[in-house]
């Protein structure tokens, strides 16, 4: 599932906004709740083959009501939410580990 993030250091940050949703309680939230184990994964496609990569994140996930600390970071990042902040619940991910793929070899 697609999401608006932020991250800060090995802090993944998203929240629930005011976008329309499919259905209440929201999936993504139940699975969080019966498991905290999360992967999130980012990925840049384009045609050039030669220019793909992805990046993975594991960790652990909780729900928070509060604003975290961390709010202000995705705020800056993406100037809707400047204007409409997210009234949440926020997910907030400590990723355990990283780990990533490119296509080009990378410079040593």
């Amino acid at each position: 599932m697609p999401i608006v993030h932020a991250v800060v250091e090995n802090t993944i940050l998203f929240a629930i906004d005011q976008k329309p949703k499919s259905g209440r309680p929201l999936r993504r939230l139940l699975n969080i709740a019966a498991d905290p184990r999360v992967t999130v994964l980012f990925d840049h496609r384009t045609a050039d083959w030669d220019e793909l990569w992805w990046v993975r994140a594991d960790g652990t996930a909780t729900i928070r009501d509060e604003r975290p600390d961390v709010a202000d970071v995705l705020e800056a990042r993406h100037p809707r939410y400047r204007s409409e902040p997210p009234p949440g619940p926020w997910v907030v991910i400590e990723v355990e580990r990283w780990s990533g793929w490119t296509a080009r070899s990378v410079p040593r």
